[in-house]
């Protein structure tokens, strides 16, 4: 009985000998298989360690160079932009000083400050000092010096408007005299049907007109603003004006060719002086800098108005002369 009961035992052991015999290579061609991956992983991983290494020590030095050279422009920019401001408001608080002085009686003061600034200042201050000295020449009776100074200026600029601002104020200057050939000279590009000055020129020629005596000119040419129906108001009434006081003097009326409108312009005549101070401004005046470049700002904003639409000094009579209905000499 015991016999028998031991005998399966025994194959089960014999058949379990047998299967681990049978199976023994193949774990031990698993384990083999998985070391050899194990072991290429680690291989592959240290090499493309080594040649991450190589790189940076090759190109490392040229990517942190770049890295600090980006962070210095930066900082660099930063400093030329506040340099920048301080200077223009530096420039603004001088020329507010120099347009005090340009007010009062000490002109040899007004013109020396106007002069530090043309050769120190930055921005559009150098500009608008110089627009400014030739307006005290003019003030002082120093017409051929202010009209050279003009002419100069509109020689320079490279904005258009600036260069047709400086040539209607220099026929201004030359109205007192008369000088109608000198005048058209100088308006000859602005008094065009399109051209945004173009009726400052055409009063600046009228008054050199009827500075010079030729009456029947003058009116034909301040009833080509009264036609203009795109001319600003206070030159429109000044205009009126000056034809009433023609036509009492006995200047006979000729039918002056009506200025054409420009396609497509706004039926607003405000619009016209808007556009043009606008235009002035960006050209003329830097980036506000700080508060204290406030005064300058207001200084130069009647000097872009003046320019479109110049103040009479005259009542409501006639013109006595040119130079009672002169324009403000302040550009």
């Amino acid at each position: 009985m015991e016999a028998a009961e031991a005998l399966p035992a025994c194959l089960m052991g014999l058949q379990s000998a047998s299967l681990a015999t049978m199976f023994a290579p193949l774990f031990r061609g698993f384990w083999h298989y998985m070391s050899s991956d194990t072991l290429i992983r680690e291989v592959d991983e240290e090499l493309r360690r080594d040649r991450l290494r190589k790189l940076w020590r090759q190109f490392g030095p040229w990517v942190i160079a770049a890295a600090v050279a980006v962070v210095l422009g930066v900082a660099g920019y930063e400093f030329w932009i506040n340099w920048q401001k301080s200077q223009a408001a530096q420039s603004s608080d001088r020329f507010y000083e120099a347009t005090t002085l340009a007010s009062g009686k000490d002109a040899d003061a007004a013109k020396k400050a106007l002069d530090d600034i043309i050769a120190q200042g930055s921005g559009g201050y150098p500009m608008l000092a110089r627009f400014r000295e030739a307006a005290l020449l003019s003030q002082q009776g120093k017409i051929d010096e202010a009209v050279a100074a003009y002419d100069t200026l509109a020689g320079s600029a490279d904005n258009v408007r600036v260069r047709e601002l400086a040539l209607v104020l220099a026929s201004y200057a030359l109205a007192d005299k008369g000088d109608v050939t000198g005048v058209q000279q100088r308006i000859s590009t602005v008094n065009t049907p399109t051209d945004p000055l173009r009726n400052a020129a055409r009063e600046a020629l009228g008054l050199a007109q009827y500075k010079a005596g030729k009456l029947d000119d003058a009116l034909a040419t301040f009833g080509s603003i009264l036609s203009d129906q795109l001319a600003n108001q206070d030159v429109q009434q000044r205009a009126d004006l000056y034809a009433q006081e023609l036509t009492a003097e006995g200047a006979k009326s000729k039918v002056p060719a009506a200025a054409a409108a420009p396609s497509g312009s706004p039926a607003d005549a405000s619009a016209e002086a808007a556009n043009i101070i606008q235009q002035l401004q960006s050209a003329l005046a830097p980036a506000p800098a700080s508060d204290a470049s406030a005064p300058a700002a207001t200084a130069s904003q009647p000097a872009s108005v003046a320019a479109s639409t110049p103040t009479i000094a005259a009542s409501a009579s006639a013109p006595a002369s040119a130079s009672a209905v002169a324009p403000a000499s302040t550009p």
